[in-house]
């Protein structure tokens, strides 16, 4: 009885492991179904099961070693990349960004807070208009950075940085860093340096120039032909020098200071043609203004003035003969106005040629000092009238302009007229006075 008891009890066990292995096998084959579907050796469950087991450790391998290998890559470039999760914890950053935002407090393998370790509102606002928005953003700001140690405070200096962020999947977004920095303080000391030697240059040029308005009378033809040579390259200079030291000026402050007062802009255009119409009329070329007569703004005369005779001046060097040059001024709605801080109506003057106009590679570059531009700009068919001969400038006109135009709040862009083909200058100024709108 004990042994029919025992015989009947294993009889049981085993039909019960039986029952589970077939079970098991059959969950392991509705999990491996997606495999076995690719694989095309049919193996046994368990089998089939350790070798794909092992596929999945070769490909984390291989994907840790390909993280490595970017990680590294990031680490020897000189820009800086850090990257955040969707919460703006850190969660990576190469060599380059922790030497640019100071992170000495961060070790890798630590998840904080991005603001928590580097105080720069700029960057976790850049960073969030990233993700909303799901579209790569630019950024240039002044970064001062914080130190715990207060002893290195006064030998940490503030940078300037230019940031491009990208959004990443998950809420993730990737920012590329680059310490502008170095390069602005090259420039500074390079414009330093060709400010001191302008202001050396003054007292000789001057010194040169007196010493030919004393020989000019005394000097009988053709020998006097040599010193009206020399005056005029001695002018030349002196221009060049005066419009250097000028230029440095503006851009060191561009809030220059402005002896603002109400100005007659139809009025001060013709002012600025009758000037130039010497010339003009060498081409036999001609003005012609559209737009409200009544036209007044609140600038500085002195410096506006200088805006118009550089554009037109330029206008007519590069004009082709008997053709119009076209301004048309017209006074801006707030719905076309593309600055969001605008509180005042805006001008927006348009200086038209009928020229060669500008090539696609100068018109980035046209408002750079000692730019030159395209030779088929400076030296086109106007090279062969001998009324005109070559052209010749300095290169820091245009920069002038530039800087004018931001002391006074407004704006210049370059472009080329669709239908003329010529250079089309667009100026807008602000400060457009009421009684212009009657």
């Amino acid at each position: 009885m004990l042994l029919l008891g025992f015989i009947l009890g294993l009889a049981v066990g085993i039909g019960f492991w039986i029952w589970q292995q077939v079970q098991l096998n059959r969950y392991l084959g509705r999990v491996l179904q997606p495999l076995t579907s690719r694989s095309k050796v049919a193996l046994p469950l368990i089998p089939r099961l350790r070798q794909e087991i092992a596929m999945v450790k070769q490909q984390r391998q291989d994907w840790q070693q390909s993280l490595q290998t970017y990680q590294d890559l990031l680490d020897f470039v000189p820009i800086g990349y850090l990257q955040v999760d969707e919460e703006n914890q850190l969660l990576w950053c190469n060599q380059q960004a922790r030497e640019i935002l100071y992170l000495q407090r961060w070790q890798p393998g630590q998840v904080r807070l991005l603001l928590e370790l580097v105080r720069s509102y700029e960057l976790d606002q850049l960073i969030e208009q990233t993700r909303d928005r799901q579209k790569s953003q630019t950024k240039e700001w002044i970064f001062h950075p914080s130190c715990d140690n207060a002893a290195e405070m006064p030998t940490i200096k503030s940078l300037t940085l230019r940031a491009s962020s990208l959004p990443l999947p998950n809420g993730q977004v990737g920012v590329f860093l680059e310490n502008r920095q170095p390069l602005l303080d090259t420039n500074q000391e390079r414009d330093r340096s060709f400010s001191d030697l302008a202001h050396e240059l003054r007292t000789p040029l001057t010194s040169i120039r007196l010493v030919a308005e004393t020989l000019q009378p005394r000097l009988e033809p053709p020998l006097n032909r040599w010193v009206d040579r020399l005056m005029q390259e001695v002018d030349r200079l002196i221009s060049l020098v005066q419009n250097w030291l000028e230029l440095t000026q503006m851009e060191a402050n561009p809030s220059i200071q402005l002896q603002t007062e109400a100005v007659d802009v139809r009025s001060l255009i013709a002012s600025v043609w009758e000037t130039l119409e010497p010339l003009a009329q060498r081409q036999h070329l001609s003005l012609q203004y559209s737009g409200p007569e009544n036209l007044w703004i609140k600038a500085d005369p002195a410096r506006i003035y200088q805006v118009f005779l550089n554009l037109l001046d330029n206008s007519i060097k590069y004009s082709l003969p008997r053709t119009s040059i076209h301004i048309q001024a017209k006074i801006l709605s707030k719905k076309d106005i593309s600055r969001d801080n605008s509180t005042s109506p805006v001008l927006e003057i348009n200086l038209i040629d009928s020229g060669v106009g500008f090539s696609q590679a100068d018109l980035p570059h046209i408002f750079e000092r000692f730019y030159r531009g395209d030779k088929a700009r400076t030296h086109s068919s106007l090279s062969n009238n001998n009324s005109i001969g070559s052209i010749v400038g300095n290169g820091l006109g245009l920069a002038i302009v530039r800087q004018i135009a931001i002391a006074h709040g407004g704006s210049i862009k370059a472009m080329n007229h669709p239908e003329t083909g010529g250079a089309w200058i667009q100026l807008q100024l602000p400060e457009v006075m009421a009684n212009s709108q009657s």
